[in-house]
């Protein structure tokens, strides 16, 4: 990707969260105008399909791009949680755009709130509480399930199973 193309990027990322809008889909966007790809895989224990306590969630990174486009990009502005510490900035939302779908984005603590990352899954529940430290944002979905996004590699994000409902001791 050339400089001038590369520049475009990043300024379309920068007004998009200044716009509070976010590419539609399960993606990560990053400051410096990369876009990661995600799949949010469930799977079920085969002796117990219908238990929710049996559920495993794994977000996965598909593929990291430079270079891309959306067709179409959703509203983040509705920011339910925000959480700083040390500089930044958590912050945890829903989009009703298609529904009602769940986003999480690191941000300076200044007063433009620079963006770092920004997380939107369509297949998650809105996330309505966030907490931030030196190394991880966790943020909370309605259905109750917990995020925990590495602050510097939040594509490797974990999920936990949902604490209204622990699983069984083995």
């Amino acid at each position: 990707m050339d400089v001038s193309a590369k520049e475009s990027m990043v300024r379309q990322v920068r007004r998009r969260w200044r716009d509070r809008e976010a590419p539609d889909g399960d993606f990560i966007v990053f400051a410096d105008g990369s876009l990661t790809v995600m799949d949010l895989l469930r799977m079920r224990a085969h002796d117990r399909p219908d238990d929710p306590r049996a559920e495993e969630w794994h977000w996965i990174e598909a593929l990291r791009a430079t270079e891309w486009s959306t067709e179409s990009w959703v509203e983040v502005d509705s920011a339910l949680a925000t959480h700083a510490h040390a500089g930044s900035r958590a912050w945890a939302g829903e989009s009703a755009h298609h529904g009602s779908i769940g986003w999480v984005a690191l941000t300076r603590d200044d007063e433009e709130h620079t963006l770092e990352w920004l997380a939107v899954s369509n297949w998650s529940n809105p996330f309505n509480d966030v907490t931030l430290d030196d190394t991880e944002v966790t943020a909370v979905s309605t259905a109750g399930r917990i995020w925990t996004f590495p602050r510097t590699e939040p594509q490797k994000v974990r999920i936990t199973e949902d604490p209204a409902h622990p699983r069984p001791c083995r």
